[in-house]
């Protein structure tokens, strides 16, 4: 297989190809490598990259490993790259701040080392928005993410590194986190799939703080759903030191049967939440795309119907500003201890820590109510619908040199996330949702995402939904973003 052969394959292709021993994998990670080499500097999508000399050493380990019979997993001799929210032992956890640049992790991420105990190969980290924040990645560091389609707009964030990465064909599965459509936006902007899983299906450790800030999640980005159901369920799992993480019966798996793929969609029913009835500014073009993708899902045997959250969304959204500015300002407290850290951290982080200052222990409580009651409104309705849908963004990709766009549809925006707000409802509840490739543009040249909202806990039943809907969009999934010349 030459090069391009190599990185085009899925991971589960890979990974038969690999076990067959079809191929080395040295000869997987040259072929990654040289596709990095050619295309990541156009894009700066993977950063910190590992000394070739380790990695190869590392692929032969993995080829002498299958020689002697032995696999770790799946994911054996598999390149991967970190998001650098997460730890990856020896690398930089630097949550895109120059201010930690020197942060060398001395232990992996829970959801790593379960990466790592199934064969991957981590060769570096994938690039992000500075802390996370905003769904632009670009930082000082580094610099910025550029679109996988267009070199000229943003690639989303925070996981944009890891969405381009994929796009590109220089991972063959992705690692992310999700704290406001961070796995969701980049992945509708890109043209793959990303997945935010429940609260707890993805146990976060180490972390100094474990019952209270579970609003983030890491999770799986892939090309394909099966890749995509494969990675959660390498990252997922109980684990006795975080007390929040979920526990599913002996043999559970997040994979679809096959029969999924044929009939995953027949009978499900579908809320289209839309616009929200006009709260949500949306720029044209973005919900007929959405529409039509669920008008194939509906041709699939879906039942697509509209659905409304009927309940006080200003206050749902009050309620996640007191949220994240609480979860946020430890994360820039901890940066502001460091000399001279105000003047190296972006206006927006800045934000969160003040705006924190100010509240007090009734107001997160209130918050935390409000909270609450949303969860019931959505657990009801998703009662009568097994998921609900949403754009995944409100907006097309914009200027990479914006920071922000300031206004969407001709509506200002009061915040620098507010454009955002679609992707807040599943975190807020703590419910799965995943973003799934919708269409392109008028123009054709663009591409976004549809995300669905599923049951508490419904991981599963989320994943084989969207195998139902891949089967039926292989027109859509066979192109690819424009390589230059």
């Amino acid at each position: 297989m030459n090069d391009d052969t190599l990185t085009a394959l899925d991971a589960h292709a890979l990974s038969d190809a690999i076990h067959r021993r079809d191929v080395s994998c040295r000869e997987v990670m040259t072929a990654y490598l040289v596709r990095i080499a050619r295309l990541n500097p156009l894009h700066t999508a993977i950063v910190a990259l590992a000394p070739e000399d380790s990695l190869f050493a590392q692929a032969d380990a993995c080829d002498a490993e299958l020689a002697a019979g032995r696999s770790r997993g799946w994911l054996h001799g598999q390149p991967v790259a970190i998001k650098d929210t997460g730890q990856a032992t020896g690398f930089a956890t630097s949550f895109g701040s120059a201010l930690l640049a020197r942060q060398i992790a001395r232990e992996d991420s829970l959801y790593v080392s379960r990466m790592k105990a199934a064969g991957a190969i981590v060769i570096g980290k994938t690039n992000m928005s500075e802390f996370g924040l905003g769904s632009h990645s670009y930082n000082r560091l580094y610099g910025t993410t550029l679109n996988a389609w267009d070199r000229t707009l943003s690639a989303g964030g925070s996981s944009g590194g890891a969405a381009v990465a994929l796009a590109l064909r220089l991972l063959p599965v992705a690692d992310g986190s999700d704290f406001m459509g961070s796995l969701r936006n980049p992945a509708g902007w890109n043209h793959v799939f990303g997945l935010r899983p429940s609260q707890g299906r993805v146990p976060a450790w180490p972390r100094p703080e474990l019952f209270v800030s579970q609003l983030g999640s890491d999770g799986p980005m892939a090309r394909r759903v099966h890749d995509l159901a494969r990675l959660l369920q390498t990252q997922a799992g109980y684990d006795a030191r975080t007390p929040l993480a979920l526990s599913d019966p002996p043999g559970t798996t997040m994979v679809p049967p096959p029969e999924a793929w044929d009939s995953g969609l027949a009978g499900q029913r579908i809320g289209w939440l839309g616009d929200l009835g006009g709260h949500l500014a949306v720029e044209p073009g973005i919900l007929p795309v959405c529409e039509s993708a669920l008008a194939r899902m509906a041709a699939a045997g879906a039942v697509v119907e509209p659905a409304a959250l009927d309940t006080d969304l200003e206050a749902v959204w009050n309620a996640w500003l007191t949220w994240r500015c609480a979860l946020v300002a430890p994360v820039i407290g901890q940066a502001l201890q460091l000399p001279g850290a105000r003047e190296q951290i972006k206006p927006e982080a800045l934000w969160e820590f003040d705006r924190a200052q100010g509240l007090q222990l009734g107001d997160f409580m209130r918050a935390a109510q409000v909270r609450s009651a949303f969860y019931t409104r959505l657990a009801t309705l998703l009662e009568r619908f097994d998921a609900l849908a949403l754009p995944v963004a409100q907006a097309w990709p914009f200027d990479a040199t914006q920071h922000w766009p300031k206004t969407v549809a001709g509506r200002a925006m009061d915040t620098y996330h507010r454009w955002m707000e679609c992707t807040l409802y599943a975190t807020l509840a703590g419910l799965p949702a995943i973003s799934l490739p919708a269409g392109f543009s008028p123009d054709g040249q663009l591409p976004m995402g549809i995300q669905l909202i599923g049951r508490p806990r419904g991981d599963a039943a989320l994943l084989a939904l969207a195998a139902g809907y891949e089967a039926r969009i292989g027109d859509l999934l066979a192109r690819r973003p424009p390589e230059p010349a």
